[in-house]
């Protein structure tokens, strides 16, 4: 059976994981909303997403992992063809009946991120982005600083009736420039040829770099860059007699990473013990 026809594999094998971690700074104020407090008189209409522990904000996987997912699909041109609540994403549909996907193997977006089971119920994500929190020493700078609450800012902004050119002020809590949060990914090997695809995870960093993150970007909102990146190898004999020592690389930034590519996708395949069945 060639590539675009085999049927689903029902028993997906892990060969590995890839491990990528560093830091998420703000350059530009950052928001992503969360749910509104109340109605009471002087309520903030717009708060960020906090820590209900810590009272902190902090960075959603599912923003972070959505965002990627979305320039993904964008620099490759794919149709947004499946609807979830009223959200456009872009998914391989298949056979179901037969358990066959035509496009899903070929695809540069699915693979990674996900389909929903129905579509392909036994393809597996490979990409898992947990959430993002404020790192000890950021925490310490901001506590240190005369904010309008804690660990956030109001940034005021007037919506423009186009009409009468009336102003409507309004307030957005977003977290200040210069935030960092602690960032990690988790990637998943289940077969040679998804060493090659994780470079979709880095040029979505890349993209991700240009664009922004939460919302009010049109404005100024979400610029941020990912620093101090390191990629941990950890090969499937690890989970069952663990290392030492595990291969790792460092790289200062997204372009240093990008800059490597070659050279990482080769050193990826040997230090999973991939590199005689990459295909």
């Amino acid at each position: 059976m060639s590539a675009t026809t085999q049927p689903a594999n029902r028993n997906a094998t892990i060969l590995g994981r890839i491990r990528l971690t560093g830091i998420l700074r703000a350059i530009t104020g950052l928001r992503i909303g969360g749910a509104a407090g109340g109605l009471a008189i002087g309520a903030l209409d717009n708060p960020v997403v906090r820590d209900p522990l810590t009272n902190q904000p902090y960075v959603p996987g599912s923003s972070l992992k959505g965002k990627l997912r979305s320039l993904s699909e964008r620099i490759e041109g794919l149709t947004t063809n499946w609807r979830i609540n009223n959200v456009y994403i872009h998914v391989c549909t298949g056979d179901r009946q037969n358990g066959r996907n035509p496009t899903y193997d070929q695809c540069p977006v699915c693979p990674v991120f996900g389909v929903p089971g129905d579509q392909y119920p036994s393809a597996p994500t490979r990409l898992l982005v947990r959430d993002a929190f404020l790192t000890e020493s950021s925490v310490r700078e901001l506590e240190a600083l005369r904010l309008d609450l804690p660990y956030s800012e109001i940034k005021w902004e007037a919506a423009i009736d186009r009409v009468t050119s009336a102003a409507v002020p309004r307030q957005v809590e977003r977290v200040p420039a210069g935030a960092v949060f602690a960032c990690e990914m988790v990637y998943t090997l289940y077969e040679p040829r998804d060493v090659n695809r994780f470079w979709t995870v880095v040029r979505a960093l890349a993209l991700l770099e240009d664009d922004y993150l939460g919302s009010y970007g049109s404005r100024g909102s979400g610029k941020v860059r990912f620093e101090d990146l390191t990629l941990t190898v950890r090969p499937r004999p690890h989970y069952d007699q663990p290392v030492a020592q595990l291969p790792q690389r460092t790289f200062d930034s997204v372009d240093a990473l990008l800059a490597a590519r070659d050279d990482v996708l080769a050193w990826l395949r040997e230090a999973a013990g991939l590199a005689r069945q990459a295909g």
